[in-house]
């Protein structure tokens, strides 16, 4: 599990450094999406990583890999969206969402530890298709808690919803970094 861990790291490093240089170009210009719109910027990374899957060329010089990464990203800030709402104008200095963006991978970086303890590294063992088609259904059940404006009766929320589909997005890109 330490191999793991290592790469899990790795790659959030990776990920965060990216989010960082966004921040300098854009600053938090997403303050303004709302939850929902963040869903949908998730759902057209994946939709491209499975049309890129089941039709083996792009016509855009872009892979898999920067669509995982932008999973991971955009589901950090949907997490962000949940807690503070979205906003009218940037209203958070790149600090504060660094801060924030901290704050979120590592509570879903827990969140796998924890699972993936309980199901023994099962995901080692997948296909990263496998993990694009886990992302899409997770977008499925967002979208259908978002029409119920969040409420749910039995299920998890959105925010777990948003933390499962960085995790999937983490697992598929270690697989293609670091191979089976």
């Amino acid at each position: 599990m330490s191999d793991t861990n290592i790469q899990f790291e790795q790659l959030i490093a990776q990920c965060r450094e990216l989010f960082e240089k966004k921040l300098k170009d854009y600053g938090p210009s997403w303050r303004i999406m709302r939850p929902q719109s963040v869903t949908d910027q998730i759902f057209i990374k994946a939709n491209r990583i499975r049309s890129l899957e089941i039709k083996g060329t792009s016509k855009v010089d872009e892979g898999i890999r920067p669509e995982f990464i932008a999973i991971v990203n955009y589901g950090v800030i949907g997490l962000i969206q949940l807690e503070l709402g979205f906003a009218e104008t940037t209203d958070i200095t790149g600090d504060e969402a660094l801060a924030l963006y901290d704050k979120y991978i590592t509570i879903t970086k827990e969140l796998m530890y924890a699972k993936n303890h309980d199901y023994d590294e099962a995901w080692r063992s997948m296909r990263i298709s496998s993990y694009t088609d886990l992302i899409l259904m997770k977008i499925y059940r967002t979208k259908q808690i978002e029409s119920h404006n969040g409420k749910t009766i039995v299920s998890e929320g959105i925010d777990a919803n948003y933390m499962d589909m960085i995790n999937y997005a983490l697992f598929g890109l270690i697989k293609l970094e670091y191979g089976e």
